[in-house]
């Protein structure tokens, strides 16, 4: 199977980790990262840090990028291939998955402090204000944007900046290409037992130290994409169990994101994460050797994104 990658993603707390390493002892694979948070060192605890390529690469004051991240994993990919190995990408955010197995064609940046300044304009405008200002911009992006939603407005603005728009990847979070034959599954759980599996993770997390982890970090330069990490605020200025309320509720509404993204994503293979991980990993290897579900390299052009 060294000729295809198995790609797992899933809501956090849904055991993708444990999955994937119980694949890499059954297989000749090694492991590498989907998750927007793990790339950074310094927050192991917080970032529940898994033993995956393209984790701890940055320290906490690196202004991360999708295109930084997509060379990086498209390297580590195309090098595990060549060794005759298996690459499993794992992880939960949607857009890097999606930056490690295709080829994203990425918008232009922006100038230094663009993001920064219309982040300043939306905040002293409005949300009605300044979705008024992008609609005379890029009328197609204003219609697919709700003008509460601070950070894709001003996205949207920075992107009408630079001559490209958010609207061309409103209507599809995935397209089917991948640079590889690719096996993507996806580890879905009933609600309730998402639920009870963030709030006993985040209880974990205080019980091995993340509070004094966190005071660490908030005492040192920490970049604008760093400080979007889940949690950093919440248990950097909150109680204790005020903190872990607060965490357990944001955990929640992110894994339902992430189930939409799951959802939409072309040929996605669902399995119920009840089981254990050997169990799950044993159905997925079974698959990948039958080569079940397996879409074809993708023909034809890269793929855009706007979200990075």
């Amino acid at each position: 199977m060294a000729d295809q990658v198995i790609a797992i993603f899933g809501p956090t707390a849904s055991g993708k980790s444990a999955v994937a390493e119980e694949i890499a002892r059954r297989m000749p694979a090694d492991l590498v990262s989907a998750d927007s948070m793990q790339v950074y060192r310094g927050l192991p605890v917080l970032t529940n840090h898994s033993k995956a390529r393209l984790v701890g690469i940055w320290e906490l004051d690196h202004e991360a990028s999708l295109g930084e991240y997509q060379e990086l994993a498209h390297a580590a990919v195309d090098e595990i291939l060549a060794a005759g190995r298996t690459p499993v990408v794992v992880g939960g955010t949607g857009l890097y998955l999606r930056a490690a197995l295709a080829d994203l064609e990425l918008p232009p940046a922006a100038e230094p402090g663009t993001r920064e300044r219309l982040e300043r304009l939306y905040d002293e405008l409005g949300g009605e204000r300044t979705h008024e200002l992008l609609a005379d911009r890029d009328p197609a992006a204003a219609a697919s944007v709700h003008p509460n939603d601070r950070r894709r407005v001003v996205r949207a603005l920075e992107l009408a900046e630079v001559g490209s728009s958010l609207k061309p990847d409103a209507d599809r979070l995935w397209t089917g290409g991948t640079r590889h034959p690719t096996l993507i599954v996806g580890l879905e759980l009933p609600r309730e037992e998402l639920r009870r599996r963030i709030e006993e993770r985040t209880r974990e997390m205080f019980e091995r130290g993340v509070e004094e982890e966190v005071r660490r970090a908030l005492a040192a330069p920490i970049s604008r994409t760093a400080r979007h990490i889940h949690g950093l605020r919440e248990v950097g200025e909150l109680p204790r169990e005020e903190a872990i309320e607060a965490l357990v509720t944001r955990t929640q509404r992110y894994a339902v994101y992430q189930l939409r993204w799951l959802r939409r994503i072309p040929g996605v293979v669902s399995l119920n994460a009840e089981r254990t991980p050997g169990e799950l990993a044993d159905e997925i290897l079974e698959m990948a050797r039958s080569r079940q579900r397996l879409p074809a390299r993708g023909a034809g052009g890269a793929e855009r994104s706007a979200d990075a």
